[in-house]
């Protein structure tokens, strides 16, 4: 049987003062949650639809074809083997993201480069079938699909949207289930219908990342742009560096705000248990005793109502996900931990202001005074 002084009997005998402090601290911790989760999409979302850059890196002239062939052999001097260079040509259309629109890139491939991708990148499961040769027609893979609310036989680039413009309706003719976010037309239409008139180069090496990071160092300068998935990672970071420190801004002002608020209603909390402390200390219980028990209370309202917080906040991001992100194929992870760990900061700091409103209030705390009724 538990010992009637157990710091949680109380909790547990008297839900009407114990269960409004947990709400609130566990509210605040859904909005820390999910407001961090639903920013963090945003990288998310741009890592998962260019996640396709990984299997190679493009280099690209700088408005300059004619540098095209000295571009070539300097890549022959790479340490890294080079499984293979294509010639590909690019066209753009838009996807949707939970930030809006972001281009993305209609890959115009030779029948064989397009053979040597599908395999490198186990793109193997097709419905429908490939592009024919000079034809208007590409293949997307399923999230492109469902992102765009695409099906075989609907036009992805068209003459009469400034966005996706192509001068021919460019139909779906095939759609890949992978994970991936990849498009690919034939390299012939795309060469005599979209500009710029100029090749770009993708490179297939043995150790991608190495070949990554030598290229980059090795152009720099040059006239050729090298585009790698570092990179992409790298930018991507740089833009929403601004966006992330007013986010760290907005949730310490609710920590603090949160905090202070915490700190009054243990104090309400406190005062409405004097006479209890009183008679116990009258008792025999030393004042050091109390105080410990009351501080260990707070702290099981504090962290429990943290963990509830928690499990909520991935309750509801996991209803989120499933009703708005993921039929539109936007990306959300509930059990985002960079959203967890940002919730950290406000338990620890209630804790900490609920441990210093115990120590002032059993610092002058008098016995005597509650037993005359001095105190209410």
């Amino acid at each position: 049987m538990a010992h009637p002084l157990a710091p949680y009997i109380f909790l547990l005998r008297n839900p009407a003062r114990s269960v409004p402090i947990t709400i609130v601290i566990a509210l605040a911790v859904l909005l820390i949650c999910g407001i961090v989760a639903l920013v963090h999409s945003i990288p998310l979302s741009v890592r998962e639809i260019y996640g396709y850059s990984r299997n190679f890196s493009a280099a690209l002239p700088r408005s300059d074809p004619s540098y095209l062939p000295t571009l070539e052999a300097q890549l022959s001097e790479s340490p890294v083997p080079i499984e293979r260079v294509l010639k590909i040509r690019v066209a753009f259309f838009n996807v949707r993201s939970i930030v809006g629109k972001l281009p993305f890139v209609l890959h115009g491939l030779k029948p064989e480069d397009a053979a040597f991708l599908r395999q490198r990148m186990g793109l193997s499961q097709l419905t429908g079938r490939l592009p024919a040769v000079g034809a208007p027609e590409a293949v997307i893979t399923r999230p492109i699909a469902v992102n765009l609310g695409l099906d075989i036989g609907d036009e992805l680039l068209r003459p009469d949207d400034p966005q996706n413009y192509s001068p021919q309706p460019v139909r779906v003719v095939g759609i890949h289930e992978s994970d991936y976010w990849f498009a690919y037309g034939d390299y012939t239409y795309v060469a005599q219908n979209h500009f710029p008139p100029v090749d770009d180069l993708v490179i297939v090496a043995k150790d991608q990342p190495r070949f990554d990071r030598w290229a980059v160092e090795r152009f720099k300068g040059t006239k050729a742009r090298i585009l790698t998935h570092a990179e992409l990672l790298r930018e991507t970071d740089e833009s929403l560096a601004v966006l992330l420190q007013l986010l760290s801004v907005v949730i310490g002002m609710l920590v603090v705000v949160v905090t202070v608020m915490i700190g009054l209603f243990i104090n309400i909390y406190l005062s409405q248990r004097i006479t209890e402390f009183g008679l116990l200390q009258a008792i025999g219980f030393t004042r050091g005793f109390l105080a410990r028990r009351a501080g260990v209370e707070a702290s099981i309202i504090v962290i429990g109502a943290w963990l509830l917080g928690v499990l909520v906040s991935v309750g509801v991001l996991w209803i989120v996900k499933i009703t708005l992100m993921d039929p539109r194929a936007y990306f959300l992870d509930p059990l985002d931990w960079y959203g967890i760990a940002y919730t950290l900061p406000l338990p620890l700091a209630v804790l900490l202001a609920s441990f210093l409103t115990i120590r002032i209030r059993f610092a002058r705390f008098d016995p005597v005074e509650v037993i005359e009724r001095r105190i209410a």
